[in-house]
Order: structure tokens, then C-alpha cells, then sequence
């Protein structure tokens, strides 16, 4: 009978290289995340300590000061509703409500003025895409030059023009 050729045993593979760098791994990991806490704790008191300075430098705002329009005397008068077809697509209509802000008795006569600012809405809403309409930046844009169509039209007596409502159809 022949003899089968034994086998020889391969040793099995060390895990301690393994192991080794897995704790590494984790050394590192821990000791990351031990510098970046302290950073950003460090960071934090930094932005406290010059908020706290410039909050003492500065006097506290009165009542009056942190409401914009809180004088007796402003009037907001209401005009009445534009409503103007757009430049493209033509079928396509805005209403616009809006008011005017400005201090009693420096405009002689409000509503004339408040007539001359509707009729410059409707013809800069002629003017107007829809494009140029879309998402909040469009909005905060036509608002912009609303207003200074207002101030120009009264002659820097008026405050601020409100939009109130705006529909697109």
C-alpha cells in the first residue's frame, strides 16, 4: 500500500496585524474627535467673549427705535388695487395691493400722489416678465423698484412703499 503524501500545516494568519490596525484606527478616531471638541469649544468662547464686548459697547436701541414706523404722525394710506397685464406672455395678469407710508402732513396732497404711484406700477408692470417675477428674489426686486418709483414720485416724502398682496394669473 502506498503512503499518502502528510500534508503539511500551514500556519493560520496572524491576526495581530489586523488587531493592530484597528486600534490605530480607533486612537486615531478618538483622538480627532478629542481635538475638534476642543476647537470648537475654544471657537464658541471666542465668539461669545466679542458678541458680549460689542453688545456692551453698544447703547440698547429704546422702544421707539426698534419699531420702524411707531410715530403718531406716520399714516400708511392703502391704495387701491393695480391690476396690469405683463410684458410676456400677454395673457398672463398681476394684482398688486399695496400702501404708502409717509410722515402726516408732508405730502399737501396724498391722494394724488397715491393715484401718480398707481399709474407708474401699471406701466413698470407692462414693462414686467414673468420670468422676472419668479421665486422670492423676483419678488424682493419688484419690490425694490416699486419703491424707489414711490420715493421719486413723492419727492423723497414718502417713507416706503408696502406691498400687501400680489396675485398672478
Amino acid at each position: 500500500m502506498a503512503k499518502a503524501p502528510i500534508a503539511k500545516a500551514e500556519p493560520a494568519p496572524s491576526r495581530s496585524g489586523a488587531g493592530s490596525v484597528i486600534l490605530a484606527l480607533l486612537v486615531l478616531t478618538l483622538l480627532s474627535a478629542g481635538t475638534g471638541g476642543g476647537l470648537g469649544i475654544k471657537l464658541a468662547s471666542t465668539v461669545e467673549q466679542i458678541v458680549a464686548e460689542k453688545t456692551k459697547a453698544e447703547p440698547p436701541a429704546s422702544e421707539a427705535e426698534k419699531l420702524a414706523y411707531s410715530d403718531k404722525d406716520t399714516i400708511l394710506q392703502e391704495l387701491k388695487p393695480v391690476i396690469a397685464n405683463l410684458a410676456a406672455p400677454s395673457g398672463i395678469f398681476v394684482r398688486l395691493e399695496a400702501g404708502i407710508i409717509f410722515k402726516k402732513g408732508e405730502l399737501p396732497h396724498p391722494d394724488v400722489t397715491a393715484a401718480q404711484i398707481r399709474e407708474d406700477m401699471v406701466v413698470y408692470l407692462r414693462t414686467v416678465t414673468l420670468s422676472q417675477l419668479e421665486g422670492p428674489s423676483g419678488l424682493l426686486h419688484l419690490r425694490e423698484d416699486l419703491n424707489e418709483r414711490a420715493i421719486q414720485r413723492g419727492d423723497g416724502k414718502i417713507q416706503e412703499l408696502v406691498l400687501e398682496t400680489m396675485v398672478v394669473q
